[in-house]
């Protein structure tokens, strides 16, 4: 029976801690060199990320940054672009929500940086693309809007805020147009009481916009089914005022204004 012990086992294992440990305890590489290394990972992961990026690969972009993300600190300067590219390869792929999130972190975390005004106003972007048709639910739309407005309110004097007017004047259109279709559903079925309210508010809210000039003739159509003479004078009395030259035959036809 082997019995693992005794004077001769001791010895032996002696002699073998005195070969390793003889010649002195291994010395810790110095923390520099691990901080050096660190950087180089992350910078090379960055580099090979814009090379995903500018490709068009986005999901290699992704995962790619999704990594790299990770290992920067909280307020390394870097962190801010691989956000904005992110939320740029996330819209690419569809992912308008998750591409707003990226977006919103490089808008509202910490410091503000330069990418803070493209970053908000992306977001509204990736908001509007998911309100693909003016007839749907507006929900997304409204949140665009909400978002062009923020732009305008934190960013003033940036080039963001020319870019984020230009959107907003776009998504009005195609609320003035929501309603304008929402008023003919209302005109086809005779529900002319709700389609006067519908188009005058249009009217109202969306005065610089194409769906104006139509939504008036509509309105000129309601007020003379229901024989309302007053409300149709006033309104010829604003288009012949405002919109002389797009509208001469519904100006001919009014009536002729009351002389006092």
């Amino acid at each position: 029976m082997i019995r693992w012990g005794g004077p001769g086992v001791l010895a032996g294992t002696m002699l073998l801690t005195g070969c390793l440990f003889g010649r002195g305890d291994p010395k810790p590489p110095p923390p520099p060199m691990t901080v050096e290394y660190g950087m180089r990972r992350t910078d090379s992961l960055m580099l090979e990320a814009e090379a995903y990026f500018r490709s068009g690969d986005w999901v290699g972009t992704m995962e790619l940054l999704n990594k790299t993300l990770i290992l920067l600190d909280f307020d390394d300067p870097r962190r801010a672009y691989g956000y904005f590219m992110l939320g740029e390869a996330k819209l690419a792929k569809g992912l308008e929500l998750e591409a707003v999130r990226e977006f919103r972190r490089v808008a509202d975390e910490g410091v503000v940086d330069s990418l803070a005004p493209s970053a908000l106003l992306r977001a509204g972007d990736a908001y509007a693309a998911l309100w693909r048709r003016p007839e749907l639910d507006p929900s997304f739309g409204e949140s665009a809007m909400a978002t062009y407005l923020e732009v305008t309110q934190r960013f003033p004097g940036t080039s963001a805020v020319a870019r984020a007017q230009m959107r907003i004047q776009a998504l009005q259109e195609n609320f003035a147009e929501k309603e304008l279709r929402a008023a003919r559903f209302y005109l086809k079925f005779k529900a002319n009481e709700s389609a006067i309210l519908t188009l005058r508010a249009l009217i109202a809210t969306y005065p610089r916009t194409k769906s104006v000039p139509p939504a008036l003739i509509s309105l000129v159509e309601a007020y003379r089914k229901l024989d309302y003479a007053e409300d149709l004078r006033e309104t010829c009395q604003y288009i012949e005022r405002f919109f002389p030259a797009v509208m001469p035959d519904v100006i001919e036809d009014c009536p002729a204004p009351i002389v006092p």
